[in-house]
C-alpha cells in the first residue's frame, strides 16, 4: 500500500517500474496477496470510496489466482439468476451447435486446456457458448466470441463463466460488437480512423496510399479483446483494465502500437505491412508488459468526442441507406417506366377505336346531367318550401302563446294592485288595537258602575234600617220623595248600564268583523306573496333560458359560418373536379389523335375494351350528376343562410317574456333527393338543414 500511495505522488502514471518490482519480489508478493485479500472481503467500501486507488491497482495487473473472483465482481455477475438456468439450457438443443462444434479446434490450439477433441475444455467451452446461443437468440453464436469464454473458463468453473459472459455481452457493449450486422464493430472501426487521423497523420496517409484498411488490423482487436493478437499474459492484463474501463483500453492499446511502430511501418508496403502485424508486433512486449500500458495511458482519448463520433457514424449510416434506397427506387422506376411505355402504346392503338363511343357518352352525360340536375332543384325547393310553410305556422302559434302569458300577467298584477300593501294593513292592525282599547275602557267604566250601584243600594238598605227604627223624626212626605228620588237615580243607573252592555255587545261585534276582515286581508296577501314569489322564480327561470338561447344561438351562428365556409370549399373542389374532368377529356381527345397513326387491334381486345370505356363512362356520368347535384344545392344552402340565422334570432326574441317557455316541436329536415350523393355530402345537407330550423 505504501509503495502504492507512494508511486501515485511520484509520477503522473500508475504504474510501478519493473526494476523496483524485482528488487524485493517475495515482499511485494506477500504484500500483494494481503492487499487483494482485503480488497475482495471489503469489496463494496472499496469501490465507494477508495476508487481511483483499486483502479491503479487494477492497470498494475490482478493475481491470477484472484482474477476469478475480481472480474465476477467488476462485472457484477456474482448473483445472477441465468446462473439458475444453465442446467436447464444444457438439456436443449441449439441450431448453432454444427458450427459451435467447428470453431471448437480452431480456439486455443495450442494451450493444454483446450487440446484434444474430446478435452474438458472444449466440452465446458462448447457448453458455454451453446447456452448463449439459447438465452440470446439474436445473437446467436458469433466466431471469436469463444476466445473471450475460453479465457474466462482458464479462471473460473463454466457456471461463472457463463454468467460473467453473460454480463460482458450485456453490458461491455459485446452484443451489438457480434450481432449479425456487426453495427458496433463498423462505428468502432470509424472512431478508430479517426485517432488514426488525428494523432498519427502521417501513418494514415501510408495506409490509405496503400489501401491498407483499418478493418484489415483492428477488426480482431476489437471481436477478442487482443487475444487472438497479443501473447496470453499480456492480453490478459488487457483485459484486467478492459474489466474495468471498458472498450476504451482497446483504443488506447491499438494506438500505442502504431505510434511505438510507426517508423517500420511507413517503410514497408502492404504485404511488408501484414507480415509486421502477424509476426513483429505481438512480441514486442513479451518482456514488459507494463511497458504496453504506460505508453496506452499517454494516448490522448477524448470520451466526449468518442460519442460525437458515435452520432455522426449513426447520421452517415442513415444517409448511406437513404442514397441506397433511392438507387433501388430509381431502378425500380426506370423499369416501370419503361414497362408503362409499353402499355402506352398498346392503349394509344387502342384508343382510336373508342374515339365515338367516348363522343357519344359525353353527349348523353351532358343530356342526363341537365335532367337530373331540374328534377333534384325542384324537389329541393318544394321541401323547402314546406318547411318554410311549417315554420310560419308555429310562428303564429308562438306569437298566440306570448299574448296569453301578457293577459295573465296583466290581470295578476291589476290583482296585485287592488289588494292591502303593507302600510293598509299596518293601518288596520292600529285600529284594531285601539278598539280593543276602548273595549277595555268601557269594560272597566261598567265595572265602576256596578260597584256604584252595589255601594248605593248598601246604602239604602242602612237607610232603611235607620228609618224603620225611629219613624216617629221623620215625616212621611219627605221620605216619600227621597225614595223616588233614589229610585228614579236607580233606574237611569240601569238604563245607562243596559246602554252601555248594548254599546259594549256592538263593540264585541265590531271587532269580531275587524279580525275577521283583517284575517282574510293576511290569506290574501300571504298567497299575493307566493304567487310574487313564484313569479319572481319564473321571472329568473325565463332570465336563465334566454341566456341559453342567447349563447345556442351564438353557438348556431358559428356553425352555420362553418357550414358556410365548408360548402365554399366543396363547391371550390368541385369546381377543380370539374376542370379535372374536362382537362381529362381533352387528353382523351388529344391521345385519339395521336392514336390515329398506330394500328388497329383485332376484334376481341376492342370489345373488352370497349366494355372497359362503357364502365368507366357509367363512372364519369356518376361524377358528374353528383358534382352538379352539389353545386346547385350548395348555391340554394347560401343563398338561404341569412334567412336561417333571422330565424334564429326572432325564435330567440319569442322567449323573452314573463311566463314559462312553451315546448317546440321543429320538424325534422327533409332527406336529400338526391341518390347520387355519398353518406358525407347527406350528412352535411342534413346537419345545416338542422341548423337552419333551430
Amino acid at each position: 500500500m505504501r509503495s502504492m500511495s507512494g508511486s501515485r505522488r511520484n509520477s503522473g502514471s500508475s504504474l510501478v517500474s519493473s526494476s523496483s518490482a524485482s528488487s524485493n519480489l517475495s515482499h511485494l508478493e506477500e504484500d500483494t496477496w494481503i492487499l487483494w485479500g482485503r480488497i475482495v472481503n471489503e469489496w463494496d467500501e472499496w469501490r465507494r470510496k477508495k476508487d481511483k486507488l483499486l483502479k491503479e491497482l487494477i492497470r498494475k495487473g490482478i493475481p491470477h489466482h484472484f482474477r476469478a473472483i475480481v472480474w465476477q465482481l467488476l462485472g457484477n455477475a456474482t448473483d445472477m439468476p441465468v446462473k439458475n438456468q444453465y442446467s436447464e439450457l444444457l438439456k436443449m438443443s441449439s441450431p448453432c451447435e454444427k458450427l459451435i462444434r467447428r470453431d471448437i479446434a480452431r480456439t486455443y490450439p495450442e494451450h493444454e486446456f483446450f487440446k484434444g477433441q474430446d478435452s474438458l475444455g472444449q466440452e465446458v467451452l462448447f457448453n458455454v457458448m451453446k447456452a448463449y446461443s439459447l438465452v440470446d437468440r439474436e445473437v446467436g453464436y458469433c466466431q471469436g466470441s469463444a476466445f473471450i469464454v475460453g479465457l474466462l473458463l482458464m479462471q473460473m468453473p463454466e457456471e461463472e463463466a457463463f454468467c460473467v459472459f453473460v454480463r460482458l455481452m450485456q453490458e461491455y457493449r459485446l452484443r451489438e460488437l457480434f450481432k449479425p450486422t456487426m453495427a458496433e464493430l463498423g462505428l468502432c472501426i470509424y472512431q478508430f480512423e479517426y485517432l488514426l487521423q488525428e494523432q498519427l497523420p502521417e501513418l494514415n496517409v501510408h495506409f490509405r496510399s496503400q489501401s491498407f484498411h483499418t478493418s484489415m488490423y483492428a477488426s480482431s482487436w476489437f471481436l477478442t479483446l487482443f487475444l487472438t493478437f497479443l501473447p496470453m499474459p499480456v492480453a490478459t492484463r488487457i483485459f484486467d483494465i478492459f474489466m474495468y474501463e471498458g472498450l476504451e483500453i482497446i483504443f488506447r492499446v491499438g494506438m500505442a502500437i502504431l505510434q511505438y511502430n510507426q517508423t517500420d511501418l511507413i517503410q514497408l508496403d502492404m504485404e511488408g505491412m501484414s507480415q509486421h502485424f502477424q509476426k513483429l508486433i505481438p512480441h514486442q512486449f513479451d518482456s514488459c508488459p507494463d511497458k504496453l500500458i504506460l505508453r496506452a495511458y499517454q494516448v490522448k482519448y477524448n470520451p466526449k468526442r468518442m460519442k460525437k463520433l458515435r452520432t455522426e457514424n449513426r447520421l452517415l449510416k442513415q444517409r448511406i441507406e437513404t442514397l441506397e434506397k433511392g438507387q433501388v427506387t430509381r431502378a425500380q422506376e426506370a423499369e416501370e417506366n419503361y414497362v408503362i411505355k409499353r402499355e402506352l402504346a398498346v392503349v394509344r392503338q387502342q384508343f382510336s377505336v373508342t374515339c365515338q363511343n367516348l363522343e357519344k357518352a359525353q353527349d348523353t352525360i351532358g343530356e342526363l346531367q341537365r335532367e337530373k340536375v331540374r328534377n333534384d332543384l325542384e324537389s329541393f325547393v318544394t321541401g323547402l318550401q314546406t318547411q318554410l310553410e311549417q315554420s310560419r305556422l308555429q310562428e303564429a302559434e308562438l306569437l298566440g302563446a306570448l299574448k296569453e302569458m301578457q293577459d295573465k300577467v296583466l290581470d295578476l298584477e291589476k290583482r296585485s294592485s287592488s289588494l292591502p300593501d303593507e302600510n293598509n294593513v299596518a293601518q288596520l292592525q292600529d285600529e284594531l288595537k285601539l278598539v280593543k282599547l276602548r273595549e277595555l275602557e268601557t269594560l272597566h267604566s261598567f265595572r265602576e258602575m256596578q260597584d256604584t250601584v252595589t255601594e248605593l243600594n248598601q246604602r239604602w238598605q242602612l237607610h232603611m234600617s235607620k228609618g224603620g227604627g225611629g219613624g216617629g223624626h221623620w215625616k212621611e212626605s219627605p221620605k216619600k220623595n227621597a225614595l223616588n228620588e233614589l229610585q228614579e237615580k236607580l233606574m237611569g243607573v240601569r238604563l245607562r248600564e243596559a246602554q252601555a252592555q248594548a254599546e259594549l255587545r256592538e263593540v264585541k261585534l265590531q271587532n269580531q268583523i275587524h279580525s275577521k276582515l283583517i284575517g282574510r286581508h293576511e290569506v290574501e296577501s300571504a298567497a299575493m306573496q307566493e304567487r310574487l314569489q313564484q313569479l319572481a322564480g319564473q321571472n329568473k327561470g325565463l332570465q336563465s333560458q334566454l341566456t341559453e338561447m342567447k349563447r345556442k344561438r351564438a353557438e348556431l351562428d358559428c356553425k352555420s359560418k362553418e357550414e358556410v365556409m365548408a360548402v365554399r370549399l366543396r363547391e371550390a373542389d368541385s369546381m377543380a373536379a370539374m376542370a379535372e374532368l374536362r382537362q381529362k377529356i381533352a387528353e382523351l381527345e388529344i391521345q385519339k389523335e395521336e392514336g390515329l397513326i398506330q394500328g388497329q387491334l383485332n376484334h376481341s381486345d376492342s370489345r373488352q375494351y370497349i366494355t372497359q370505356l362503357r364502365d368507366q363512362i357509367g363512372e364519369l356520368k356518376n361524377e358528374v350528376t353528383h358534382i352538379s347535384c352539389l353545386t346547385v344545392i350548395l348555391q340554394t344552402l347560401l343563398s338561404r343562410a341569412t334567412y336561417g340565422s333571422e330565424f334564429i334570432h326572432f325564435h330567440t326574441f319569442l322567449f323573452v317574456g314573463t311566463g314559462p317557455p312553451r315546448e317546440q316541436t321543429y320538424p325534422p329536415p327533409l332527406p336529400l333527393q338526391n341518390p347520387k350523393l355519398d353518406n358525407t355530402d347527406s350528412h352535411m345537407l342534413t346537419h345545416t338543414h338542422t341548423h337552419t330550423h333551430t
